[in-house]
């Protein structure tokens, strides 16, 4: 009985070393599979039960699998805006299919993070599994939940078309000459024969369209502005020098497609309207040459061009009449053709570099800087290591588009396993809980760089040659111990 237990034995030796065999083999045909995680056979004893005088009885081995998930792999350098690995815990969340998703389709997890863009816009891996993320709103915000799946979406970066985004600031770096002559139409008291400045009657905007009917300006500062469809206008600030020392007179000309009197059709007879007068008053300047602030916040309301010059703001309503967002009503609205969104316009007139002067040199304009953009077509995708996913434009826009999800759990190594190097939840994995990247234990994410797998050759190779040897070993018990039942049969001859 005892020599057919040391076979058994020899057989369980067998079957464990063979499924050891298949795990090394397994590990060394995925050395170079991305994310992959190596796996390894354990044994442990079987011991039977034993009764006392009657000799010993062989158990043998059993052998179990166990998977390294939570083990991580070296990151690598790659040249694919879109490949993704994650520094430290936390896995990709993933689905078979990239639209119409339901609550009864599978969610996968996987440490493979080699997305490319499919033929739709989707991000999709080499096992052909699409990347979930949590959709940013426009306002930046992401609805995020750890532990409802529901709010994932499959990440899409086709369908971003191209941006555009409206002017709104305007900061000036320009000078006014000092010594600049007085022209006849802002003399008091007016010479013969002149008519006086008035922006009602006798403006600069009238001269702009018909210089027999206005006044000619000094110095005129063009400032273009992107519309909210990435039109490009030009809002034109016209000045003329006052006789009173260090003031001048300002109008704001309207940009093409501007309606003046708030919607309806412009009216020839009020000049405002016909010429695109949006805003005019007085400016002044200390006797250094500096804007003199103080004196225009105390002048009476309507004196000057801005009643404050820290807070200088025009808004221009939208084409449908909606005025924009703020205390500061609407100059003017877009023309209804046109269809545009109401903007507010803020201009920085006292800017610490520059600003508007007045020294006695050439009125010069040394730069305009707004922001804003002309329309742009998607040209780069760009993740950064929170997760975030940005469509960056060939017009400088950049526009978020989703943040990556990472799916941490309690027992990583207890997921099982399935086919496209993923894994799902099982019982002793415990569930999963849904995180940002670099936040609350989830690493940070990898842009342009790979996870490796985490085999190791000469461990394998090692563990092939103690596998074969094991193997053999237990072949010898069996047929060691067909030879001693040999020699027992040969005992009645």
């Amino acid at each position: 009985m005892s020599i057919n237990g040391a076979m058994l034995a020899g057989v369980s030796g067998l079957t464990a070393n063979a499924a050891a065999l298949s795990t090394i083999s397994q590990n060394i045909a995925n050395v170079n599979t991305v994310g992959y995680k190596r796996a390894s056979t354990e044994f442990s004893t079987v011991v039977n039960a034993q009764t006392a005088g009657v000799g010993y009885s062989a158990g043998g081995v059993q052998a179990a699998a166990r998977h390294f998930i939570s083990q991580a792999g070296q990151l690598q350098r790659t040249s694919s805006a879109t490949d993704l690995a994650i520094a430290g815990q936390g896995f990709f969340v993933v689905t078979e299919k990239s639209e119409n998703l339901t609550l009864s389709d599978a969610r996968l997890f996987t440490r493979a993070g080699a997305f490319k863009i499919d033929d739709l816009g989707y991000l999709q891996n080499t096992s052909g599994l699409y990347l979930q993320g949590w959709p940013v709103a426009a306002d930046g915000t992401v609805n995020s939940d750890p532990s409802d799946m529901s709010r994932l979406r499959t990440i899409n970066v086709g369908s971003v078309g191209g941006a555009a985004e409206p002017t709104t600031r305007v900061s000036l770096n320009a000078n006014l000459k000092s010594s600049q002559a007085i022209n006849e139409s802002a003399q008091v008291p007016l010479p013969a024969g002149a008519t006086a400045y008035d922006p009602a009657t006798h403006s600069m905007s009238m001269y702009a369209t018909d210089p027999a009917t206005g006044v000619k300006p000094d110095f005129e500062i063009t400032v273009p502005v992107s519309d909210s469809k990435g039109g490009q206008r030009n809002i034109t600030i016209a000045l003329l020098k006052s006789d009173v020392a260090n003031e001048w007179y300002a109008e704001i000309r309207a940009p093409a497609g501007i309606v003046t009197d708030l919607g309806s059709p412009p009216n020839p007879a009020d000049p405002t309207t016909a010429f695109g007068l949006l805003r005019s008053g007085r400016i002044a300047f200390t006797q250094d040459g500096r804007l003199d602030v103080a004196t225009m916040q105390g002048w009476p309301a309507g004196t000057g061009l801005f009643d404050d010059p820290t807070n200088a703001v025009l808004s221009i309503g939208a084409s449908d009449g909606t005025a924009p967002a703020g205390p500061v009503p609407p100059v003017g609205n877009w023309d209804p053709s046109l269809g545009i969104a109401a903007q507010t316009i803020t201009f920085d007139l006292n800017a610490s570099a520059g600003g508007l002067t007045q020294y006695d040199s050439t009125s010069i304009v040394q730069a305009t800087y707004t922001n804003g953009t002309a329309f742009g077509n998607l040209t780069e995708v760009k993740i950064d290591e929170t997760g975030f996913v940005t469509a960056i434009f060939d017009n400088g826009v950049m526009r978020r588009i989703a943040q990556v999800a990472l799916a941490t759990f309690p027992s990583a190594d207890s997921l099982t396993e399935v086919s496209g190097n993923a894994f799902r939840v099982s019982q002793n994995s415990g569930t999963y809980n849904l995180k940002a990247p670099g936040t609350g234990g989830a690493g940070l994410l990898g842009a342009q760089q790979l996870e490796a797998s985490t085999v190791d050759l000469s461990t394998e190779f090692t563990g092939l040659i103690t596998t074969q040897r094991a193997y053999s070993a237990s072949s010898k018990i069996i047929t060691t111990a067909d030879e001693m039942l040999a020699e027992l049969i040969n005992i009645k001859r």
